[in-house]
């Protein structure tokens, strides 16, 4: 476990080799480019504005991304079910160049492809709102005027609808009441429903202002103006909605028609999104007219090897120095192939800080034995990391976080399976249920531990698991003091609190309380004696020292005895480690209701049989999916709060190369 040394990088070159030199450190991704701050009044170096050509190529990727998420849906690209996990196609230089000089083509798809989509949005708008028109005119499908149409030259047509439903006589009597010196009035019932009742009433020009004040007060509304029959205009507009989704259809098979383009489109998208990059960082360059500079941090490990392809690949100059102990220099760690699965859990937390130690090691010791103990089924472990195995090895071009996070849960499955022998659970109780129901025999599964028959003996073990991980995180915290030469915080921070804890369990180790709540044996009274004094020597330890800054006397000792109550603190984070129990026993009840309900139906040898495969796959698959989340929240819970919060502040920053952050290509310089 370490934390991988880095050097300071500078590098000096001509400025018309910015862009070949910037495209060269951004496949490599090696370094981390640092902005320095120029001095006001510097005649001579300056800074580019990159703002425009930054937002182009951003907005040029978006269009790219808009146009694959149309093609998507127009022409779904095939994927497995594995192509998740498939990670990013590779590219070399070669191929990177020769795709770059079709990027014009390639824009001029993804342009065609949004034309096409707007053009068929379009379309879809227009399909609701004709649809919604002809609806509006199909009561008036019978009459043989123009919605328009407003009477002749002795008469007054008024047409329109009452909202609800009225026979003629019912109008009539209505006209007559609001209009009494109206002397003739024709009433033409048009279509009549539950809501509505179109009419067309005609009546004497010299009657219109009193029939149309009388129609006001009875509700009557005027349909939509229109100078075509109702009948005709309802066969216009559903050629019109016709036309529409006839349109509808044709872009979609245009822009289907680009899916052998998709490749192209992608490639653009990552290069918009490389060049913006780029060009982000050539904003915070400092240049002059003819040189360009270069600051940054790249590992110790490569450091040689980048200087000398800078060096015989361009006319540059490269200076590595060691970072002043004031920089907040970078984070990369670097573990063997056991360990570095959890890097991602440890980077999800915050990177060491500064002189701290690496503690992915210890985390991935603990991580995998408390993943197993809360999944705690040897079925389980088996199928999760025989799956994470093939995918790892089946992949070959996997994304390296992905790897990591399969390879990480392909060892909490060996875990788990470990803890499952230790428990005696395979599927459960699936093994004796079976062996009952279907062939009538007792069958026992060896077990060290029965959960739910020995429920105290499994909570003294996750207690016992629970002291260990937090004394090694004293450790860790003892050998970081002693590592950074801080002797007094060694002693006061971790020698005392070990002397303490330590001590109180030799001691409770000895009463009948703890032995008897526990049903444990009793240890030597030596031992209880030796804890007795272990703890008070710890206990008086800390009252003198926990508030060794303060030059008080008083308000030291006042602190220590804060300090010492932080014991109760231990207790808490001891009680933490209840959970393990508690997920274990989930599991197990969960399985066995399962089984059960499976015995439960398998009454007939055919049916019953089926019905039994059928629950257990079901509830199984829906126990491990369950159970392995529950697992995986409360391990990382148990890392980061009990046992980083006795050895770990973190709080540095992750090392992070200019480098193709694509989505679609990967490009690697060839060496």
């Amino acid at each position: 476990m370490s934390v991988l040394p880095m050097k300071r990088i500078m590098i000096c070159a001509k400025r018309q080799d910015r862009k070949s030199i910037l495209e060269f450190l951004q496949r490599t991704g090696s370094v981390e480019i640092a902005s320095r701050e120029m001095a006001e009044d510097d005649t001579v170096f300056s800074s580019m504005d990159v703002s425009q050509s930054s937002q182009l190529f951003t907005k040029n990727a978006a269009l790219a991304d808009r146009a694959l998420e149309i093609l998507a849906a127009a022409a779904p690209e095939k994927g497995s079910l594995l192509s998740a996990f498939e990670g990013r196609t590779p590219i070399s230089v070669e191929d990177y160049e020769a795709n770059v000089k079709k990027r014009d083509n390639a824009m001029r798809y993804v342009n065609e492809i949004i034309l096409l989509d707007k053009e068929a949005t379009e379309a879809k708008a227009d399909v609701p709102r004709l649809t919604t028109q002809i609806e509006a005119l199909t009561p008036w499908s019978t009459l043989n005027y123009p919605l328009s149409f407003s009477g002749t030259k002795k008469t007054v047509a008024f047409i329109g609808t009452f909202p609800e439903k009225l026979s003629e006589s019912e109008i009539a009597e209505a006209l007559a009441a609001n209009a009494p010196e109206a002397e003739a009035v024709d009433i033409s019932i048009i279509a009549s429903e539950d809501n509505f009742t179109s009419v067309m009433i005609a009546c004497l020009k010299s009657d219109g202002d009193s029939i149309e004040d009388a129609l006001r007060r009875m509700n009557f509304q005027r349909p939509p103006v229109s100078d075509m029959v109702p009948a005709a205009q309802v066969e216009a507009y559903e050629k019109e909605r016709a036309e529409a989704i006839r349109r509808i259809d044709s872009t979609a098979e245009k822009i289907a028609s680009y899916a052998d383009k998709r490749e192209d489109i992608k490639f653009i998208s990552d290069y918009f999104n490389m060049r913006a990059a780029k060009y982000d960082v050539l904003g915070t360059l400092t240049q002059s007219k003819r040189v360009f500079l270069i600051e940054g941090y790249v590992p110790a490990g490569k450091a040689a090897a980048l200087e000398d392809m800078l060096i015989s690949r361009y006319d540059a100059a490269v200076e590595l120095t060691d970072p002043d102990p004031s920089e907040d220099v970078p984070v990369l760690l670097k573990n063997n192939a056991f360990a570095s699965p959890v890097e991602g859990v440890i980077e999800s937390y915050s990177m060491p800080g500064k002189g701290e130690l690496d503690p992915t090691t210890p985390v991935a010791c603990f991580y995998y034995i408390l993943f197993g103990m809360m999944l705690s089924d040897f079925a389980y472990g088996a199928l999760m990391s025989i799956a994470t195995f093939v995918l790892i090895k089946k992949l070959k071009n996997m994304e390296p976080s992905t790897r990591k996070t399969l390879t990480m849960f392909f060892y909490c499955g060996l875990g788990t399976m470990l803890s499952g022998i230790l428990f005696g659970s395979y599927f459960g109780d699936a093994p004796t249920v079976i062996a009952k129901t279907f062939f009538g025999k007792t069958l026992e599964i060896p077990k060290l531990i029965d959960p739910l028959a020995q429920p105290m003996k499994m909570l003294v073990l996750c207690f016992a698991i629970g002291i260990i991980h937090l004394i090694a995180g004293l450790c860790i915290n003892l050998y970081t003091a002693l590592r950074q030469k801080r002797y007094v915080d060694a002693i006061s921070d971790s020698v005392l609190w070990m002397l303490l804890v330590i001590g109180l369990l030799l001691f409770g180790l000895t009463t009948d309380m703890v032995t008897g709540m526990f049903s444990l044996n009793k240890i030597s009274p030596v031992a209880g004696n030796i804890g007795k004094v272990m703890a008070i020597i710890g206990a008086i330890g800390i009252i003198l020292m926990d508030g060794r800054e303060s030059k008080n006397w008083f308000k030291r000792t006042l602190k220590g005895v804060y300090g010492l109550y932080n014991v109760t603190g231990y207790l808490s984070d001891l009680l933490s480690y209840s959970r393990l129990l508690a997920l274990g026993l989930a599991t197990s009840v969960i399985s066995s209701v399962f089984n059960q309900m499976g015995s439960m139906v398998a009454g007939t040898p055919v049916l019953g049989v089926i019905l039994f495969v059928l629950i257990f796959i079901v509830g199984h698959t829906l126990n491990l999916a369950i159970n392995a989340l529950g697992a995986y929240v409360h391990t990382n819970r148990l890392q980061y709060v009990e046992f980083f919060g006795k050895f770990y502040q973190g709080g540095g920053h992750k090392f992070t190369p200019f480098a193709t952050n694509t989505k679609y290509f990967k490009f690697k310089e060839d060496n």
